[in-house]
Protein backbone atom coordinates (compact mmCIF):
# COMPACT_ATOMS: atom_id res chain seq x y z
CA UNK A 1 0.00 0.00 0.00
CA UNK A 2 1.54 3.44 -0.85
CA UNK A 3 1.72 5.91 2.11
CA UNK A 4 0.28 9.08 1.59
CA UNK A 5 2.55 12.63 1.57
CA UNK A 6 1.52 15.82 3.03
CA UNK A 7 3.06 18.70 0.96
CA UNK A 8 5.39 20.82 2.48
CA UNK A 9 3.52 24.19 2.17
CA UNK A 10 5.49 26.18 4.54
CA UNK A 11 8.98 25.90 3.23
CA UNK A 12 7.27 26.49 -0.54
CA UNK A 13 6.29 29.28 0.75
CA UNK A 14 9.73 30.06 2.19
CA UNK A 15 11.49 29.63 -0.86
CA UNK A 16 9.22 31.41 -3.19
CA UNK A 17 9.16 34.18 -0.64
CA UNK A 18 12.61 34.64 -1.16
CA UNK A 19 11.82 34.92 -4.74
CA UNK A 20 14.15 32.02 -5.46
CA UNK A 21 13.74 28.85 -8.04
CA UNK A 22 14.12 25.59 -6.86
CA UNK A 23 17.68 25.41 -8.33
CA UNK A 24 18.65 28.86 -6.98
CA UNK A 25 17.40 27.22 -3.14
CA UNK A 26 19.74 24.33 -4.05
CA UNK A 27 22.76 26.19 -5.32
CA UNK A 28 22.12 28.29 -1.60
CA UNK A 29 21.93 25.56 0.45
CA UNK A 30 25.25 24.23 -0.99
CA UNK A 31 27.20 27.54 -0.85
CA UNK A 32 25.55 27.80 2.66
CA UNK A 33 27.61 24.40 3.36
CA UNK A 34 30.52 25.07 1.90
CA UNK A 35 31.24 28.43 3.70
CA UNK A 36 30.27 26.52 7.16
CA UNK A 37 32.75 23.13 5.87
CA UNK A 38 30.10 21.29 5.58
CA UNK A 39 29.61 20.50 2.26
CA UNK A 40 25.95 19.12 0.82
CA UNK A 41 24.94 17.79 -2.01
CA UNK A 42 21.46 19.73 -1.99
CA UNK A 43 19.94 19.74 -5.59
CA UNK A 44 16.52 20.52 -7.20
CA UNK A 45 15.90 17.24 -7.02
CA UNK A 46 16.32 17.26 -3.50
CA UNK A 47 14.03 20.56 -3.38
CA UNK A 48 11.11 19.15 -4.67
CA UNK A 49 11.17 16.06 -2.74
CA UNK A 50 10.96 18.12 0.49
CA UNK A 51 8.20 20.24 -0.72
CA UNK A 52 6.08 17.74 -2.09
CA UNK A 53 6.46 15.57 0.92
CA UNK A 54 8.30 12.71 -0.54
CA UNK A 55 10.94 13.49 2.48
CA UNK A 56 9.60 14.82 5.52
CA UNK A 57 12.93 16.02 7.45
CA UNK A 58 16.03 16.43 6.09
CA UNK A 59 19.79 14.86 7.61
CA UNK A 60 20.63 17.57 9.89
CA UNK A 61 23.57 19.08 7.00
CA UNK A 62 20.63 19.90 5.28
CA UNK A 63 18.68 20.59 8.35
CA UNK A 64 21.82 23.16 9.50
CA UNK A 65 21.72 24.91 5.68
CA UNK A 66 18.16 25.01 5.44
CA UNK A 67 18.36 27.62 8.68
CA UNK A 68 21.32 29.54 7.06
CA UNK A 69 20.03 29.96 3.92
CA UNK A 70 16.13 30.89 5.21
CA UNK A 71 17.27 32.90 8.62
CA UNK A 72 14.47 30.52 10.42
CA UNK A 73 14.58 27.86 12.74
CA UNK A 74 13.69 24.22 11.02
CA UNK A 75 10.56 24.09 13.36
CA UNK A 76 9.03 26.75 11.01
CA UNK A 77 9.94 24.83 7.92
CA UNK A 78 7.03 22.50 7.68
CA UNK A 79 9.37 19.52 8.13
CA UNK A 80 8.16 16.65 10.39
CA UNK A 81 9.23 16.38 14.45
CA UNK A 82 9.96 13.48 16.29
CA UNK A 83 9.84 12.33 19.76
CA UNK A 84 13.71 13.78 20.73
CA UNK A 85 14.72 16.41 18.24
CA UNK A 86 15.50 13.46 15.71
CA UNK A 87 14.05 13.66 12.07
CA UNK A 88 12.15 11.09 10.85
CA UNK A 89 15.04 10.46 7.81
CA UNK A 90 17.28 9.92 10.83
CA UNK A 91 14.70 7.67 12.62
CA UNK A 92 15.03 5.52 8.86
CA UNK A 93 18.49 4.68 8.95
CA UNK A 94 19.36 8.23 7.41
CA UNK A 95 23.19 9.64 7.42
CA UNK A 96 24.75 11.97 9.97
CA UNK A 97 23.27 10.08 13.11
CA UNK A 98 25.83 11.86 15.17
CA UNK A 99 24.67 15.35 15.22
CA UNK A 100 21.33 15.21 16.70
CA UNK A 101 18.64 17.49 15.55
CA UNK A 102 17.49 18.75 19.65
CA UNK A 103 20.46 21.01 19.56
CA UNK A 104 18.78 22.55 16.28
CA UNK A 105 15.35 23.00 16.84
CA UNK A 106 13.70 22.83 20.02
CA UNK A 107 16.43 23.32 22.70
CA UNK A 108 13.93 23.74 25.68
CA UNK A 109 14.40 26.42 28.50
CA UNK A 110 15.62 23.82 31.00
CA UNK A 111 19.02 23.35 29.01
CA UNK A 112 19.35 27.07 28.37
CA UNK A 113 17.21 28.97 30.59
CA UNK A 114 19.58 32.43 29.09
CA UNK A 115 21.31 33.21 26.06
CA UNK A 116 24.51 32.43 27.70
CA UNK A 117 27.68 30.21 27.33
CA UNK A 118 28.27 31.39 23.90
CA UNK A 119 24.73 31.06 22.73
CA UNK A 120 22.54 33.74 21.40
CA UNK A 121 19.37 31.13 19.96
CA UNK A 122 16.39 31.66 20.89
CA UNK A 123 13.68 34.54 20.94
CA UNK A 124 14.55 38.28 21.42
CA UNK A 125 12.78 41.92 21.68
CA UNK A 126 14.19 44.01 18.86
CA UNK A 127 13.57 47.73 19.96
CA UNK A 128 15.09 50.81 18.26
CA UNK A 129 14.59 54.27 17.83
CA UNK A 130 14.54 56.91 15.09
CA UNK A 131 13.91 60.53 14.04
CA UNK A 132 11.29 61.09 11.31
CA UNK A 133 12.42 64.26 9.49
CA UNK A 134 9.14 64.69 7.85
CA UNK A 135 7.26 64.57 10.91
CA UNK A 136 9.62 66.42 13.36
CA UNK A 137 9.40 63.87 15.99
CA UNK A 138 10.88 60.48 17.47
CA UNK A 139 9.44 57.06 16.96
CA UNK A 140 10.27 53.57 18.15
CA UNK A 141 10.33 50.38 15.80
CA UNK A 142 9.74 47.20 18.05
CA UNK A 143 9.39 43.17 16.64
CA UNK A 144 10.31 39.61 18.35
CA UNK A 145 12.75 38.25 16.36
CA UNK A 146 14.39 34.73 16.49
CA UNK A 147 17.90 34.23 16.41
CA UNK A 148 19.39 31.28 15.21
CA UNK A 149 23.44 30.93 15.32
CA UNK A 150 25.73 28.88 13.41
CA UNK A 151 29.00 29.31 15.11
CA UNK A 152 30.04 33.45 15.15
CA UNK A 153 27.00 33.85 12.94
CA UNK A 154 23.93 34.99 13.57
CA UNK A 155 20.45 35.18 11.73
CA UNK A 156 17.76 37.43 13.28
CA UNK A 157 14.55 37.40 11.63
CA UNK A 158 11.07 39.21 12.73
CA UNK A 159 8.20 37.01 13.42
CA UNK A 160 5.47 38.47 11.01
CA UNK A 161 2.72 39.05 13.91
CA UNK A 162 4.70 40.94 15.77
CA UNK A 163 4.66 44.35 13.87
CA UNK A 164 3.44 45.45 10.57
CA UNK A 165 6.81 45.59 8.73
CA UNK A 166 9.35 43.08 8.76
CA UNK A 167 12.98 43.19 9.39
CA UNK A 168 15.90 40.97 9.28
CA UNK A 169 19.91 41.29 10.59
CA UNK A 170 22.91 39.50 9.73
CA UNK A 171 25.49 39.66 12.31
CA UNK A 172 28.62 38.43 13.34
CA UNK A 173 29.47 37.56 17.37
CA UNK A 174 33.41 38.25 18.17
CA UNK A 175 33.69 37.85 21.98
CA UNK A 176 31.18 40.13 23.46
CA UNK A 177 31.12 42.69 19.76
CA UNK A 178 28.24 41.90 17.57
CA UNK A 179 28.04 43.66 14.22
CA UNK A 180 26.78 43.58 11.07
CA UNK A 181 24.01 44.70 8.62
CA UNK A 182 20.16 45.25 8.95
CA UNK A 183 17.21 45.82 6.45
CA UNK A 184 13.55 46.41 7.36
CA UNK A 185 10.49 46.36 4.64
CA UNK A 186 7.89 49.19 6.34
CA UNK A 187 4.58 48.78 6.47
CA UNK A 188 2.94 49.04 3.09
CA UNK A 189 -0.13 50.33 4.69
CA UNK A 190 2.26 52.76 6.96
CA UNK A 191 3.78 56.33 6.47
CA UNK A 192 6.50 55.01 4.36
CA UNK A 193 4.67 53.11 2.20
CA UNK A 194 6.46 49.83 2.35
CA UNK A 195 9.63 51.37 1.48
CA UNK A 196 13.28 49.29 1.95
CA UNK A 197 15.47 50.28 4.56
CA UNK A 198 19.18 49.17 5.29
CA UNK A 199 22.52 49.66 6.97
CA UNK A 200 24.56 48.41 9.48
CA UNK A 201 24.54 48.20 13.35
CA UNK A 202 26.45 47.46 16.00
CA UNK A 203 25.88 46.10 19.20
CA UNK A 204 27.54 44.76 22.78
CA UNK A 205 26.32 41.62 24.33
CA UNK A 206 26.08 41.89 28.14
CA UNK A 207 28.01 39.73 30.44
CA UNK A 208 24.26 38.35 31.65
CA UNK A 209 23.50 37.51 28.08
CA UNK A 210 20.38 38.42 27.60
CA UNK A 211 20.80 42.05 26.48
CA UNK A 212 22.70 43.66 23.79
CA UNK A 213 22.86 47.15 23.03
CA UNK A 214 24.39 49.17 20.58
CA UNK A 215 23.79 51.44 17.39
CA UNK A 216 22.49 51.53 13.85
CA UNK A 217 23.52 53.47 10.91
CA UNK A 218 21.80 54.27 7.61
CA UNK A 219 19.95 56.30 5.12
CA UNK A 220 17.15 58.91 4.98
CA UNK A 221 15.10 59.79 2.11
CA UNK A 222 17.11 62.91 1.08
CA UNK A 223 20.38 60.43 1.46
CA UNK A 224 21.59 61.96 4.68
CA UNK A 225 23.53 59.44 7.25
CA UNK A 226 21.25 58.58 9.95
CA UNK A 227 22.11 56.89 13.53
CA UNK A 228 20.09 55.40 17.05
CA UNK A 229 19.92 53.34 19.60
CA UNK A 230 19.02 49.76 19.18
CA UNK A 231 18.80 46.95 21.46
CA UNK A 232 17.98 43.07 21.56
CA UNK A 233 16.18 42.13 25.04
CA UNK A 234 16.30 38.21 25.50
CA UNK A 235 12.60 36.47 26.20
CA UNK A 236 13.08 32.67 25.15
CA UNK A 237 15.94 30.23 24.86
CA UNK A 238 13.84 27.91 23.01
CA UNK A 239 12.73 27.88 18.80
CA UNK A 240 10.41 25.69 18.97
CA UNK A 241 7.01 26.28 16.97
CA UNK A 242 4.91 26.32 20.21
CA UNK A 243 7.69 28.99 21.42
CA UNK A 244 7.36 31.07 18.07
CA UNK A 245 3.43 31.21 18.20
CA UNK A 246 3.25 32.38 21.22
CA UNK A 247 5.89 35.24 19.97
CA UNK A 248 4.16 36.02 16.96
CA UNK A 249 1.58 38.56 18.33
CA UNK A 250 1.34 41.89 18.15
CA UNK A 251 3.78 43.76 20.84
CA UNK A 252 1.74 45.53 23.75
Amino acid sequence: MSRMTTPNTALRAVRAGMRMSQDDFARALQAAGHRAGEPNDANKRLVQRWESGAIAAPRPVYARALEVVTGLPISLLGFAEVPGGRTTEDQHGGHDLASPMSDLATPTPARRPTATHGSHEGVWLSRYQYHSSGRAESFAGQHYVVVIQHGDRLNVRSLPGSAPSSLSLDLTVDGSVVTGTWVEQTDPGGYYRGARYHGAIQLMAEPTGRRMAGKWVGFGKDMDVNTGPWELIFQDASTSKATLDRYNVPIG
